[in-house]
């Protein structure tokens, strides 16, 4: 992967973070800085998972990629927000 591809994945991390946790119902007990580093790796898994399964390359908007990583996303957030509510 080039520099530009790993500063695109940041950038759409970020992105999937987002609307990672918009997914999540209720209030999250995270900061902004968990959730953009939740969808950064969420956008990586995600891409890597879309990849095996031959969908990450498509003509126009690769849609069943960013589903994927948004649900990674949401699951991420929702995790870490129950274990940050227990401590």
């Amino acid at each position: 992967m080039e520099i530009s591809g790993i500063i695109s994945a940041i950038v759409i991390g970020i992105v999937i973070g987002v609307l990672g946790r918009l997914v999540v119902p209720g209030r999250q007990h995270i900061g902004v800085l968990w959730t953009i580093l939740i969808g950064i790796i969420a956008a990586f898994i995600g891409a890597a998972i879309a990849a095996g399964l031959g969908v990450a390359d498509t003509d126009g908007v690769d849609w069943i990629e960013w589903l994927i990583q948004i649900a990674l996303a949401a699951v991420g957030v929702a995790a870490l927000s129950k274990v940050k509510v227990r401590h």
